[in-house]
């Protein structure tokens, strides 16, 4: 039987376990599938597996709920999403879960929650939920704003799952122990565990390369949007583990990865409008691919 060229499957994200709390843009649940194959295709499971870009973190909660990896690091510079790992992680999952239920969703308590800057960390975990699940496509940016009808006329309540969200970082809590969570530079982290040859790298940066060819959604969507991309290249070059990025398919892109000796294979996708596109998977060797 052919097997169907990766730049040609698409990937069902129906099929795919939700596990994130955040609906985030970019997400990669639909690379999900190709994360698997990636790390099933090593001769040992990884000992680490480092997320330096995490934002909704699905590849790095794949890896822990599935056992594709020894142990999971996290790493994310936006501090409102930091926040909700560090509460996950850091021991208040019970406690963000049952804020999450016990929120009565209203526009106006939604406001008056979102216009607090009391709590600590656990509280701002709360507050960005509640942003990126009440947020037009669940941007945590400034500009950003309330949904205004949402799907079938429900307004701030049509992203606002309490239950769902509840378990999912209930789920995420029990686990804790497989996770390390790091607020701070990613490849500051990257070079940390550089000498790790059992170390995996899964590379998802929020931030467009390719200047006016390539597409610049990191700019409205991520409070972090300015990258060095040749410097991230050069730092996954010399990691002694093996990496996988992702990235917009733009020529600077394909270039930066010629430059640093990185394969490029294009992967069909779909965006949240369900339009066909295309990204780059990047790495030292895709053979694993056609496995």
């Amino acid at each position: 039987m052919w097997k169907v060229p990766p730049s040609e499957h698409v990937v069902n994200v129906a099929s795919v376990p939700q596990r994130s709390p955040f609906r985030y843009p970019g997400g990669k649940t639909w690379l999900i599938p190709r994360v698997r194959q990636w790390l099933r295709s090593f001769d040992r499971k990884p000992t680490v597996l480092v997320e330096p870009f995490t934002g909704g973190g699905i590849v790095g909660l794949t890896a822990a709920f599935e056992n594709l990896a020894e142990h999971v690091v996290l790493v994310e510079l936006d501090q409102q999403v930091a926040a909700v790992w560090q509460a996950i992680l850091g021991g208040d999952a019970e406690w963000l879960a049952k804020r999450i239920l016990d929120f009565e969703m209203t526009h106006d308590n939604a406001r008056d929650a979102l216009a607090a800057t009391t709590g600590g960390t656990r509280e701002q975990a709360f507050r960005t939920i509640l942003k990126n699940r009440t947020f037009h496509g669940g941007i945590l940016a400034p500009g950003a704003t309330f949904i205004k009808h949402g799907e079938n006329g429900k307004g701030l309540k049509s992203r606002w799952y309490a239950e769902t969200l509840a378990t999912r970082i209930r789920a995420i809590g029990e686990l804790r122990d497989r996770f390390t969570f790091v607020h701070g530079d990613g490849m500051e982290v990257m070079r940390e565990h550089g000498r790790k040859k059992r170390a995996a790298f899964f590379i998802d940066p929020p931030y467009t390369a390719g200047g006016t060819n390539g597409k610049r959604a990191g700019t409205r969507l991520y409070v972090h949007h300015e990258l060095d991309h040749e410097r991230l290249f050069a730092t996954a070059e010399t990691v002694a583990g093996d990496v996988l990025l992702t990235y917009d398919d733009a020529p600077d892109v394909r270039k930066l990865a010629a430059d640093h000796a990185f394969e490029v294979e294009s992967i069909a996708m779909k965006n949240t409008h369900h339009a066909k596109m295309t990204e780059l998977l990047i790495g030292r060797s895709l053979a694993w691919l056609n496995r």
